[in-house]
């Protein structure tokens, strides 16, 4: 199923005109390095950590995220070889993704240290469900969690008022988040989001889920890819149970949600609340 990452509007012509005052942020050299290593028929460990260790600043922060409680690995990582070895090319270029884009996205000044906490808990989640569900691979699941609403921070740079619809939108208990988003600016995250991921040469699975994972009606799309709906599914499931870590009672998205979400999983909204319980024991043993 193709799928265009424009937004949904009555005029193109506007929506292509405010997308040019939109930063984009470019794909940084390293992260272009890393993926040609990492695509290779062989990728070498050798050769990734080479790359990595050009930067200072992302090979430490490649060292504490490698010998934190996340991994619980027996072993502490000595050097950025060492890690690569410990951690295997994929999970490093994985990580080291995200290590990236955290790092483009707070250059913009904007106070994002609770989206990073809400992206790294649904990219843990993730992992750890796709291991019951395996619509994907671990590395793009993971991937999909930290990459799924990068493009929050880029409208709340563009917009003033951006973090207001934001809260706006994610109160909305009938129309569609993007709808709300669409409305207010002429464009929304999901569709921002895929544009960057595109931009950022993640995968094809990774930029489809980011644009229609508000889109609840995908879940019930045969003609879209498995790995897309599976994300979607998954990530509903896990953004709920993190809101539930979080003191937040109802969430609108899961209400929204919720049925075709279960019905997609083949799980009864019973099982989805053992589920909330299970991921937040996993949020308490990774800090």
């Amino acid at each position: 199923m193709t799928h265009s990452i424009q937004p949904v509007v009555s005029d193109k012509q506007a929506v292509d005109s405010l997308i040019k005052t939109i930063r984009i942020p470019a794909r940084p050299s390293l992260l272009v390095e890393m993926q040609k290593e990492l695509n290779k028929e062989e990728p070498s460990a050798q050769g990734l950590a080479k790359i990595i260790a050009n930067d200072v600043a992302l090979a430490a922060s490649l060292l504490k995220l490698t010998n934190s409680s996340f991994f619980g690995l027996r072993l502490k990582a000595q050097s950025v070889d060492h890690a690569v070895g410990l951690l295997g090319t994929n999970q490093t270029g994985m990580l080291m993704t995200g290590i990236i884009a955290r790092q483009t996205m707070n250059a913009s000044g904007l106070p994002l240290g609770k989206f990073w906490d809400f992206s790294t808990k649904r990219a843990q989640a993730l992992s750890a469900m796709v291991k019951r569900f395996p619509f994907c691979s671990a590395d793009v699941a993971h991937t999909f969690g930290l990459f799924c609403d990068i493009g929050v921070p880029i409208l709340m740079e563009r917009f003033p008022d951006y973090a207001a619809t934001w809260k706006m939108a994610n109160n909305e208990f009938d129309l569609p988040l993007t709808q709300i988003e669409d409305d207010h600016h002429i464009t929304n995250h999901a569709s921002i989001g895929s544009l960057m991921a595109r931009t950022w040469g993640l995968p094809e699975q990774v930029s489809i889920a980011i644009l229609l994972h508000h889109d609840y009606r995908t879940l019930e799309d045969v003609a879209t890819d498995d790995g897309v709906r599976g994300l979607i599914a998954l990530s509903t499931l896990a953004d709920y149970a993190i809101q539930k870590y979080e003191g937040q009672e109802t969430s609108a998205e899961w209400f929204k949600a919720s049925e075709r979400v279960c019905q997609y999983l083949g799980i009864s909204l019973d099982d989805a609340e053992d589920w909330c319980e299970e991921l937040q024991a996993l949020f308490n043993q990774a800090h």
